[in-house]
């Protein structure tokens, strides 16, 4: 036989993401959804409680239950749905995490199969055998708390069934109607009990796939956390732990170790005469070209402004020195005037090598004082220290 469990509650990716919303924190959106697919799952709910009203309809025609059986249990199912579904309209269930009432729903279902158990006890195997399907489609939006609660309900109305009345439960099989009757309610049943299998494979899949995304969004929010958001190199917090990353790894390996300490030349006054746009354009035209023209183990990240830092590991001085002026005569030469008419762009570096007493601040020190003696010496150069 059929019952309201046959729709309990179908999620989608999009509500799997919903679970983890608090009610004072759901946006429109999620609530106009929510009830959508609680307006699906009552109608679900009608037809189900419909199947299974034509099943007794069968066994009424048999002999085996009252003609009024089949109405009483299709009305009664109506009228618990009807119930929740003037809640889910009023927008009653979501002020609570729970907003299908699953507790109350499935208590709802189970006494009334209760309650056509004790009055109709001649095909009482039937109503029992829902009692499994409501259940185990209940646990799958409950809670541990809720199902040892809703468990310890239904134990106490089979108690009442089994131990308090002394009712010959049945399963009619006299008539070819009769069994014919039967066997539809454990079709009906057995298929409840496919379609819970498919759902729960299909709700695996949903979760492995929200997994998935949220992994891969995870991995995006500590790139962003890593990156300056204007030219795309690491930020000054992340260029520093790599600093400090790649010191203790020079020293572990015995291996040279070389930073560069790299100044937009005049930028004050590219912002001053063309605007802050234009600024941040030639900004990040000059990390594209960076990144274009380094190493794949080098580490470039904005240190301020119009500062920059370039990590160059396993990397002597002398060499650290021909690549920063290679880099030098790379941006001198760049065509600028696409920016603006007569522009132009070079760069003043410090490049230092790493020494056995130095540490990540006394390493940038010796940097900012080269870069420093650079510009005094007129600035479009590369002076060490």
């Amino acid at each position: 036989m059929s019952t309201a469990a046959t729709s309990f509650p179908e999620r989608n990716a999009a509500e799997v993401a919903d679970l983890v919303l608090s009610p004072e924190v759901a946006a429109p959106e999620v609530l106009a959804r929510r009830a959508r697919q609680r307006r699906q799952m009552y109608i679900g709910q009608v037809a189900s409680y419909s199947l299974g009203a034509s099943v007794l309809l069968l066994y009424a025609y048999a002999g085996a239950v009252a003609m009024a059986v089949p109405s009483l249990f299709w009305l009664g199912g109506l009228l618990i749905i009807g119930t929740f579904t003037v809640l889910s309209e009023a927008g009653f269930g979501d002020r609570f995490e729970d907003h299908y009432l699953t507790v109350f729903q499935i208590s709802a279902h189970m006494a009334l199969q209760l309650v056509f158990l004790l009055a109709v006890p001649t095909v009482g195997v039937t109503f029992i055998a829902v009692l499994f399907l409501i259940f185990a489609f209940g646990t799958l939006r409950m809670t541990s708390r809720q199902a040892m609660l809703t468990w310890g309900l239904a134990t106490g109305g089979l108690a009442l069934v089994f131990l308090g009345s002394d009712l010959p439960i049945g399963l009619p099989v006299a008539t070819r109607l009769e069994r014919t009757a039967s066997m539809l309610c454990f079709v009906l049943v057995i298929g409840q009990c496919a379609f819970l299998g498919l759902f729960g494979a299909t709700l695996r899949k949903i979760l492995y796939r929200r997994s998935i995304e949220l992994k891969a969004a995870y991995q995006r929010i500590e790139e962003l956390a890593e990156l300056d958001e204007l030219t795309g190199s690491y930020n000054r917090r992340c260029i520093m732990r790599l600093l400090d990353a790649e010191i203790e790894k020079s020293r572990q390996a015995s291996t040279p170790c070389a930073i560069a300490l790299i100044d937009l030349d005049w930028f004050k006054r590219i912002n001053d005469a063309h605007g802050h746009p234009v600024g941040d354009e030639v900004l990040r035209t000059f990390a594209i070209t960076m990144f274009a023209n380094i190493r794949p183990a080098d580490c470039f990240g904005r240190y301020g402004g119009e500062e920059f830092l370039l990590l160059l590991p396993d990397t002597s001085g002398d060499a650290a020195q021909r690549m920063l002026e290679r880099l030098r005569c790379i941006v001198a030469d760049l065509d600028w005037s696409a920016f603006s008419l007569n522009m132009h762009l070079t760069i003043s570096a410090g490049v230092v090598t790493l020494r056995d007493v130095d540490t990540a601040d006394t390493f940038l020190a010796r940097a900012d004082r080269a870069l420093y003696s650079a510009k005094a010496q007129g600035r479009n150069r590369i002076a060490t220290s």
